[in-house]
């Protein structure tokens, strides 16, 4: 049943089950209108006891075993998924920020980061967007990063993973224009989860994941393409965006 005009869902599909983002806006979502939730990621007790706290919420929640680097089963996975019945939101949550010190060393752990964030993400979006294609509605939300729209020496890997990442889901958007699916790019900022707490201070411009939650849920009410998490970073970064390199590198970025 798709959804309806407060463009609220009533099923979602959440890529990244345990994802402290997702399960923010799961549980936001749930408290508006959603109704059916699945949980796709890699079997763990992580992925059980989210689905558990959903379900305490009212929802009907499922899970299902999703590899981000499994790209080869992307297609059996989620066709199964939605041959259970139309899904209205399909939000892609999977990343991993990796460590920018240590992958500088090890390419084998950047191409990780890189396949995890970037081709898994290709694949997964792809697979969803043709499926919101044929049943003729549904959104896909695509968490980007703010990290992507500039390299910065202290995570250059992570955000150029990320920056492929928000063109891809820019041109799929462009590419599913009129046919009754839409593509929503969120760029927050740094996020403060368990994730990223072990990372010294916390930038200026910092959110949460509740914060982006609402975002996310406002971006559906106005069926928006691009949602930036604070609102501020869109002119911060518009300004960051033109520095000259010479100037931008010095900057505590």
């Amino acid at each position: 049943m798709p959804a309806d005009a407060s463009g609220l869902p009533r099923s979602l599909l959440v890529l990244g089950g345990t994802s402290e983002i997702a399960l923010a806006t799961a549980r936001r979502l749930i408290a508006r209108r959603t109704r059916e939730v699945w949980l796709a990621g890699r079997p763990s007790p992580a992925l059980e006891e989210a689905a558990d706290g959903l379900r305490a919420l009212g929802a009907e929640v499922r899970t299902v075993a999703f590899d981000a680097l499994d790209t080869d089963s992307h297609e059996t996975v989620l066709d199964k998924v939605f041959a259970e019945g139309g899904i209205d939101v399909v939000l892609l949550a999977f990343g991993v920020l990796g460590d920018q010190a240590y992958d500088e060393r090890d390419p084998s752990a950047a191409v990780r980061v890189a396949r995890t964030n970037y081709t898994g993400a290709v694949s997964a979006g792809l697979v969803s967007a043709r499926a919101l294609q044929a049943q003729g509605h549904g959104s896909l939300v695509v968490l980007s990063s703010v990290a992507g729209e500039r390299a910065r020496r202290s995570d250059f890997i992570y955000g150029s993973s990320k920056a492929g990442l928000d063109t891809f889901a820019q041109g799929l958007g462009d590419a599913l224009h009129g046919t009754g699916a839409h593509v929503m790019v969120v760029r927050p900022g740094f996020v403060r989860t368990r994730g990223t707490a072990v990372r010294r201070g916390t930038p200026h411009l910092a959110t949460t994941p509740e914060a982006v939650a609402t975002a996310i849920e406002l971006g559906l009410r106005r069926r928006s393409e691009t949602v930036w998490v604070p609102g501020l970073l869109r002119t911060v970064t518009a300004t960051l965006r033109h520095l000259p390199r010479a100037v931008y590198r010095r900057l505590p970025v």
